[in-house]
């Protein structure tokens, strides 16, 4: 009876999923054993290191796991770390055969890279990033995102990495591997996780950077970070086509692109020039996303505030200077997408039925919609 008990914590253990690495700990070797006694379970697992911010979360599910189990009166947890030679072997693993420092979202990848766009700031890019990210989590896919907007990060408050001292979370180490936090279903990275001011917790106001470290630092947000297996990765974009968005285009010259403006001319008229470096570099421009169009007011009047027509002016010149460019998405003027973005929660989760949340929904669902191209490309299946 005790072998049979033994047996069913150990699945319902090995089962209970790594928060961070979003796994299963069993198939990560973090379960040390299991034995059960007149109904005393007692199992033993091991965090991947010391003072993992994950440890709560762990335990709590392990022990509820184990106690869930049919003939289980009580759990004694006794809780490890993996030694270095077991951690080596897990980020092995975690890398799939990679090499140290191979960036895994080149051509050939199953991942669909899409980079966001904008040619000026304040069209509100980042805002919509965050929530299609969000919209494609909760459409069940496995969503990374990338901030690669380094002097001007706001992904972290915007997703609610943010605490009340405005301090980010910092990404959790496993030797040379970084893992992202994960907001709303999202695998989040930011150059803001990094940044601290001497002796406090609070990110520095400012980023100084030039040409190489803005290069390197992309570089190694796509490499030492581990996203997994992910269906989509994001990167919301600096504005404009300095250089990070050269640094985009050498590393990911097959990222789809998806171009954010305003309806007004000032802002249009720019975002063209983004649509346009992207193809220069080899990427393939998806779609244009108005964000700020027209709102309807409660007597069924709208207001432009930035006037109109502007989205569907880009769409129209990228479609003039290649393949044919669909105005994806409408977004209107909403209070609802700036409150909730000031608050860290996502309008698509806070304010689902919010015009502006009903747009962005329309947005993932034509990423959804558009199958990623797979030929010509390597699949990793084995024959049994």
């Amino acid at each position: 009876m005790s072998d049979a008990t033994a047996d069913a914590v150990r699945r319902a253990v090995d089962a209970v999923l790594d928060p961070e690495l979003r796994r299963p700990i069993g198939e990560l070797d973090m379960v040390r054993g299991v034995t059960v006694t007149a109904g005393l379970a007692e199992v033993g697992i091991a965090l991947t290191i010391v003072g993992c911010p994950a440890a709560d979360r762990i335990t709590n599910d392990v022990r509820s796991a184990a106690a869930s189990v049919p003939g289980v009166s009580d759990v004694s947890l006794d809780v490890g770390v993996m030694s270095p030679q077991e951690r080596h072997a897990l980020t092995e693993r975690l890398r799939g055969g990679r090499a140290v420092r191979e960036m895994p979202f080149g051509p050939g990848t199953l991942t669909r890279v899409i980079a966001v766009t904008s040619g000026k700031g304040g069209v509100g890019k980042s805002t919509v990033t965050a929530n299609l990210a969000t919209a494609l989590a909760a459409r069940g896919l496995s969503v990374g995102l990338v901030d690669a907007d380094v002097h001007g990060f706001s992904i972290p408050a915007l997703l609610g990495l943010v605490d009340e001292n405005g301090a980010v979370p910092q990404p959790t180490r496993i030797d040379d591997l970084m893992l992202p936090p994960v907001a709303y279903g999202v695998k989040v990275i930011s150059i803001g996780m990094f940044l601290r001011r001497s002796g406090g917790e609070a990110p520095v106001g400012a980023v100084a950077w030039r040409g190489p470290m803005l290069h390197r630092t992309v570089q190694q947000f796509l490499t030492d970070v581990y996203f997994g297996d992910l269906d989509v990765l994001l990167l919301d974009m600096p504005p404009g086509t300095g250089d990070v968005a050269i640094s985009v285009g050498q590393l990911l010259p097959n990222a789809d692109v998806l171009v954010v403006t305003t309806p007004q001319a000032a802002a249009s008229d720019i975002a063209i020039r983004s649509g346009l470096v992207a193809r220069q570099t080899g990427q393939r421009v998806i779609g244009v996303v108005e964000n700020m169009a027209a709102l309807t007011l409660p007597d069924g009047s709208t207001l432009e505030v930035f006037g109109a027509g502007g989205g569907a002016s880009v769409a129209s010149a990228l479609s003039a200077e290649g393949a044919e460019v669909p105005l994806v998405a409408s977004i209107p003027l909403s209070p609802a997408l700036r409150t909730d973005a000031d608050a860290g929660i996502p309008a698509v989760v806070a304010h689902p039925d919010d015009p502006a949340s009903r747009a962005i929904e329309q947005v993932a669902a034509a990423i959804v919609a558009e199958p990623r191209g797979l030929v010509g490309r390597s699949l990793p299946l084995r024959p049994r």
